[in-house]
């Protein structure tokens, strides 16, 4: 998991293969003008999704994990907090993981609570369970889908 700020967006391009394209998308593009929804970047292997939603208290967050996708997870107005536990801790799921939608849920805590001011990213990987929306008012934001082995 990685906690930053948009200035040093470049630090992590060389991560992975479509992260240069994915931190290109978010200087390039004026992220406040997109509408709620899904946007395709790079067909299949980078998708951007905005949404502008009401945030959840910690008790209603659930984490969860993905394994076809890393999350890039960019605040743009709202506090949100986001739960993170090492998916290796996580024993107690609530279901088995969707293939169609790359995702299970699970019952357990998260192990801590990151404040995510907007202009900040969080970055999940395979191995990070996560809780985001966890906030008192409204959460605008973009979640870039990046394929761990995009095609």
């Amino acid at each position: 998991m990685i906690l930053s700020s948009l200035s040093q967006l470049s630090r992590y391009a060389g991560l992975h293969p479509l992260f240069p394209r994915a931190f290109d998308h978010i200087r390039d593009t004026d992220l406040f003008a997109l509408a709620p929804g899904r946007y395709h970047i790079v067909g299949d292997d980078l998708i951007a999704i905005v949404e502008q939603v009401p945030g959840k208290t910690k008790e209603m967050a659930r984490l969860e994990a993905h394994r076809r996708y890393i999350d890039i997870q960019l605040v743009l107005e709202g506090d949100e907090q986001m739960g993170w536990k090492p998916l290796a801790d996580c024993h107690n799921p609530v279901c088995e993981h969707s293939e169609e939608k790359d995702i299970r849920f699970f019952h357990d805590a998260p192990a801590s609570w990151i404040a995510v001011p907007p202009d900040h990213f969080s970055i999940f990987f395979p191995e990070d369970a996560h809780a985001p929306l966890v906030s008192s008012g409204m959460v605008r934001k973009v979640i870039l889908k990046v394929a761990v082995n995009p095609e």
